[in-house]
């Protein structure tokens, strides 16, 4: 069996997997949930790597799972602790020197989000609605549960931290996006995966937040990534 590391994104915390830990633990396999500083208005990317590196410890071929903004922090800790195997979900793509908050119009993230949402029907001047942008594909009978999860403050000192690595770690890296994200859209990523990892996204249903959405189907790729890339090296 296998030991996940799973690493929340921006204004979240280790709640967030509580759906996707007890079907990975089920399986048989140890499953590290770290909390990032999100809430800490002095802890930028150093800080966030070090909550990563400090969770694993010394433990062997972790598979690090990387959820949206956490693909700021979880390439560095590659550099510091034993990973087999890096997976991207929803996940920003950094480039060296780019900080998080110039990366939206580095990328073409704004335009991007703001097409779909004209294309389906949206208001993209509208105020920011979690059930709309994030929450818009949870079951009905599971909403209730996932809406009383804790939600941190995010800080924004990590937003303007330059990411210091030179280039992308050398560990075997998937990237799943999803095909109903209303923040990182579909197309989006389809473009800028190739462009700034040199690979081909892989694609699952659902929205920006699959562990509350779709955590089976996520564990499924997880599996599935697990068995085809680490498996096959051992």
């Amino acid at each position: 069996m296998g030991t996940y590391v799973l690493v929340h994104g921006a204004s979240s915390d280790s709640t967030y997997w509580y759906r996707v830990t007890p079907l990975l633990q089920a399986l048989g396999h140890e499953v590290i949930t770290p909390d990032l500083p999100v809430a800490d208005p002095t802890a930028g990317l150093a800080e966030y790597t070090d909550a990563i590196v400090d969770a694993v410890g010394d433990r062997p071929g972790v598979i690090l799972v990387a959820h949206s903004m956490a693909a700021y922090s979880a390439p560095l800790a590659c550099e510091r602790i034993a990973v087999d195997l890096l997976v991207l979900v929803a996940a920003m793509t950094p480039r060296p020197g780019e900080t998080a908050g110039d990366w939206w119009e580095a990328t073409g993230q704004v335009e991007a989000q703001r097409e779909q949402d004209l294309r389906e029907g949206r208001d993209p001047d509208a105020p920011f609605d979690p059930l709309v942008t994030f929450l818009h594909d949870v079951p009905p009978e599971d909403l209730e549960e996932v809406l009383a999860q804790s939600v941190p403050v995010q800080s924004d000192r990590p937003f303007s931290d330059p990411w210091p690595a030179s280039a992308w770690p050398p560990v075997p890296t998937r990237f799943l996006l999803c095909r109903d994200d209303r923040l990182f859209p579909a197309d989006f990523q389809r473009r800028i995966v190739p462009e700034r990892l040199g690979i081909t996204p892989d694609e699952m249903g659902g929205g920006h937040l699959p562990a509350f959405s779709r955590p089976a189907e996520l564990v499924e790729w997880l599996e599935r990534y697990r068995s085809t890339v680490v498996g096959a090296a051992r």
